[in-house]
């Protein structure tokens, strides 16, 4: 018997980038603010999983050096 993929469900997802503070952010309090590396974007994916590889294609390669300061979010929609 043939196996049945699960039908492809809505999903969102978005990229953030959280950078770190530098010494004089850390000396003056202040914080660096995030920025959206992808809007969000709503998908047809038959799991988290695959919107997580899509997210993931999706980031720039500006942020690659950095990518444990990004952050994937992925809902059902």
């Amino acid at each position: 018997m043939a196996e049945t993929k699960p039908r492809p469900r809505f999903f969102q997802y978005a990229v953030i980038y959280h950078p770190k503070p530098t010494k004089d952010q850390i000396d003056s309090g202040e914080r660096p603010k995030s920025v959206v590396v992808t809007d969000v974007t709503t998908v047809l994916a038959g799991s988290e999983q695959e919107v997580g590889i899509l997210a993931a294609r999706s980031i720039s390669e500006r942020y690659v050096e950095n990518l444990e300061d990004v952050e994937v979010l992925v809902r059902p929609f």
